[in-house]
């Protein structure tokens, strides 16, 4: 087998990969705006409760049991954890906006 038809087989294995990362990121672009979504609803809520919209102790939690389940899935905790600060300070804004029925 010569090198240039092997480097094309590697180069479409390579594409195919490389087109499944792009709808798995799709999805987790499309989990966020649903977890924003749901957040904004959240808002509401504690905007109807007269409760604060800044929660530490529950984002705390949040953060925590984020960090289980990536060391239970094999992922860096302390990377996830700091992702999840990341969303849920997205999504602490999405709750100071009105919500979507």
């Amino acid at each position: 087998m010569t090198t240039r038809r092997l480097a094309g087989r590697h180069a479409d294995r390579l594409a195919r990969l490389r087109a499944r990362i792009e709808r798995t990121d799709d999805q987790i672009v499309a989990l966020l705006a649903r977890r924003a979504a749901i957040a904004a609803r959240i808002g509401a809520a504690k905007a109807a409760a007269g409760a604060a919209i800044h929660d530490p102790a529950r984002e705390a939690q949040v953060v925590r049991r984020a960090g289980s389940r990536a060391r239970e899935a094999g992922l860096p905790a302390e990377d996830v954890r700091a992702l999840f600060w990341r969303i849920i300070g997205v999504c602490r804004a999405a709750q100071r906006r009105p919500a979507k029925p």
